[in-house]
């Protein structure tokens, strides 16, 4: 496993859920925002489908404020939702566009996303959300480098930006980012903001629930990613 890079200030994660960057990234957000880098998220959803017997009009604003406290424990405080319907994202022309001109306004030299893959493993089929946002992403990275796919974005005044790494939260990592204890008990706080949601999930505690998926991304002391480009 390669070091992961560390030649850079700025990252935008693009997700489709809150608790996307939770259930993965978060010890290593906290690792670089405790450093001094500047970490953005943008959401595709407001995960409004995403707890059983919950109406959407009342869980959409539930997991927005649930993923601002989750935020806030690991020091992101640039926070954007798009709007998409959760579990019917649209991937195409539209999404890769929103993706480039995020990319092209917070200009950041890393990009993150989860698994664009069909699967997580065997027989653990990744979520159509999962799949259409991580496949935009990649596409949208080298969207915002080309002034002629989306020329709209020149008259927004939102030059080209190239992209320095691309890192997808998969079940093929190539690179890790060494992780410390703070980071990771500032990861299972996060994960554990989701409350509602993760209580719909199981009995099991919240923080239980938390602490084992956390653990489990982190074991070896680092998250793992696979860099593309």
């Amino acid at each position: 496993m390669e070091a992961f890079p560390q030649d850079w200030q700025t990252a935008l994660v693009l997700v489709a859920h809150p608790d996307d960057p939770e259930y993965g990234m978060a010890a290593a957000v906290a690792e670089w925002t405790a450093a001094g880098r500047d970490v953005h998220y943008v959401l595709a959803t407001r995960g409004e489908a995403g707890i059983a017997g919950l109406a959407p009009a009342a869980s959409g604003p539930l997991r927005v404020t649930e993923q601002e406290r989750a935020c806030a424990r690991v020091g992101v405080s640039n926070l954007v939702f798009l709007d998409h319907p959760d579990g019917r994202i649209e991937p195409g022309l539209a999404l890769r566009r929103e993706f480039a001109r995020h990319i092209r306004r917070v200009r950041p030299e890393v990009v993150l996303t989860l698994n664009h893959r069909d699967e997580w493993g065997p027989g653990r089929w990744n979520s159509a959300d999962h799949r259409a946002v991580g496949r935009c992403v990649l596409d949208a990275v080298s969207d915002a480098d080309n002034e002629w796919i989306f020329p709209e974005l020149m008259a927004e005044d939102l030059p080209r930006h190239k992209v320095r790494h691309v890192a997808v939260m998969s079940p093929h990592p190539t690179h890790a980012q060494p992780v410390s204890q703070a980071s990771i008990d500032s990861a299972i706080a996060s994960l554990a903001e989701h409350r509602e949601y993760l209580k719909a999930l199981s009995t099991t505690p919240v923080e239980d629930q938390a602490r084992a998926q956390v653990e489990l991304v982190t074991a070896g002391g680092s998250v793992r990613f696979e860099l593309f480009g």
